[in-house]
């Protein structure tokens, strides 16, 4: 290393809380249908979950180099401006994750990364081939391609379940539930723990620690490592809740399919150096799958205000970095004054958590507000070209007793929506 200055330091330590704020402001993506369907139990879930995100973060580092040295423009990009790039990314993880909506972490990220770096050297700092074809359209087609094949495996496994013995099937689906939930927490270390890595990168590019293009050092990439981890076991529960029971309920079924579903996106992402977020594509998965099933139901008030806080995120996250930046121009003080703003601002949101404490254990005991919300118009046009769940007919014909004969045999009988 040429040099490692004061600054430089805050940039590491701020960007690993960053990474902190996205491990467990993620932690639903791979854990939430798991722990609202049973198949495991939350503390053990999110410790898994920690595990297997640390050993993901050492898979690949094809997305840390499409943020180190594709997004931005290094040349002319001070440690101030990754600075204040992270104040505007972290702020908007602890507000989002204050209400329980779960936005994008990643987005949040390029959204800071903009702002500072057009704040400090102008618009033509931002390599916009790059922003349109790594980062916006993958934004935009992830929700859509997982939520399709989430439906569609969802029908096909009901389809080849039909027949089987439900309470048999239901662990089976668990024990598949728990693998695929292992596989979307390797996914987010292997796509997301890299973000943190370019981000620690470029800022080290920037104070003349690397040369120009280099990779992420060990240290980071272990660093990085860590810090996500113990942020997923810590375990975003208001997330948790929204994703698990706010958003769609789920059964076993449903569950396995929306998350092999997801991690197949996600790690086809991470091959390809796109800066996906797994919010995206979990948030579709698990709202395929619920209209995969007849009778399933999205709660499409939630759903709203998530693809409202998706679309705020980028713009949202770039004015407070852009703003940050402005105020780190003043020189040390000025940087001092926005870390004194960012560790205030995150106290008080942490004071206000503490007004609704939502850990392991309530976090499946409330449900959403609003998640006696109605079918809506999509939903049931969905859930009527559905197949019916295994073993629903079965259960309701032992269960709901049979009607009174009618004076006319060739009446219509009336049915029951599951």
């Amino acid at each position: 290393m040429e040099s490692f200055s004061l600054i430089l330091a805050i940039v590491v330590v701020t960007a690993l809380a960053f990474d902190f704020t996205n491990g467990f402001h993620d932690t639903a993506n791979a854990m939430a249908t798991t722990i609202s369907t049973g198949a495991l139990k939350p503390k053990v879930a999110v410790a898994m979950s920690a595990v297997l995100n640390l050993v993901g973060a050492f898979l690949s580092v094809e997305v840390a180099n499409t943020i180190s040295k594709g997004l931005v423009d290094e040349t002319g990009i001070r440690p101030e401006v990754i600075f204040a790039a992270l104040v505007g990314a972290i702020l908007w993880n602890l507000l989002t994750w204050l209400v329980g909506l779960p936005s994008s972490s990643s987005h949040a990220l390029m959204g800071g990364l903009i702002g500072a770096a057009v704040a400090s050297a102008g618009i033509g700092a931002v390599n916009g081939d790059v922003l349109v074809t790594k980062v916006l359209l993958p934004a935009i087609a992830a929700p859509i391609v997982a939520g399709v094949a989430a439906l569609l495996a969802t029908r096909m496994t009901y389809s080849l379940g039909r027949k089987a013995d439900g309470k048999a099937s239901a662990k089976g689906y668990r024990a598949g539930q728990i693998a695929s939930a292992g596989l979307v927490s390797l996914a987010h270390g292997t796509n997301d723990a890299q973000k943190t890595m370019g981000i620690i990168t470029l800022a080290l590019i920037a104070g003349g620690s690397l040369a120009p293009d280099s990779d992420p050092p060990v240290w980071v990439i272990l660093s990085a490592g860590l810090a996500i981890a113990l942020g997923t076991y810590l375990g975003g529960w208001r997330i948790i809740r929204t994703m698990g029971k706010g958003l769609t309920d789920l059964q076993p079924q449903q569950g396995f399919a929306a998350q092999t579903s997801a991690a197949t996106v996600i790690l086809a992402s991470s091959h390809l150096g796109f800066s996906l977020s797994t919010t995206h594509s979990v948030s579709g998965a698990v709202m395929g799958a619920g209209l995969g099933r007849k009778g399933g139901v999205v709660r499409w008030s939630t759903a709203t205000r998530m693809f409202v806080a998706w679309g705020l995120t980028l713009p949202a996250a770039a004015l407070v970095a852009a703003l940050a930046e402005w105020v780190c121009r003043a020189g040390d003080w000025g940087t001092a004054l926005v870390a004194v703003f960012l560790v205030a601002s995150s106290f008080a949101i942490w004071r206000i958590s503490r007004r609704e404490v939502v850990d392991h254990t309530n976090v499946v005991d409330t449900e959403e507000p609003g998640s006696a919300e109605p079918v809506g118009v999509v939903t049931t046009a969905m859930a009527a070209v559905s197949p019916p769940p295994a073993g629903v007919a079965e259960d309701l014909a032992a269960t709901v007793p049979a009607p009174a004969a009618t004076a006319d045999p060739k009446a219509p009988s009336a049915t029951t929506t599951v």
